[in-house]
């Protein structure tokens, strides 16, 4: 019985799975942004004094936050999608 073959070592899967993930953290970027406007408009409604520790640590915190998330995610689609979860669960003959 032939060895099937292994899509990670697969160039063109590779390169293909690593450019959806590139697509995938620009809409992520852009999540972080909006994440990021959205929780300084709300601070600013509320009353909370706009100094610039609070500038910072909003925008930091969010933005680190939501980008952790949407990376961690996307490293999952890219596992799955690559066959890489398939492949490890396979044992060796």
């Amino acid at each position: 019985m032939p060895k099937p073959r292994n899509r990670l070592s697969d160039p063109a899967q590779a390169a293909r799975a690593w450019a959806r993930y590139r697509w995938l953290m620009r809409w992520v970027l852009a999540a972080a942004v909006a994440s990021v406007a959205a929780a300084l408009y709300y601070l600013k409604k509320a009353g909370a004094p706009m100094t610039a520790a609070l500038l910072i640590a909003t925008t930091a915190g969010v933005a680190l936050t939501v980008l952790l998330a949407g990376a961690l995610m996307g490293l999952i689609f890219l596992s799955s999608g690559t066959g890489h979860d398939e492949d490890v669960t396979r044992p060796d003959e």
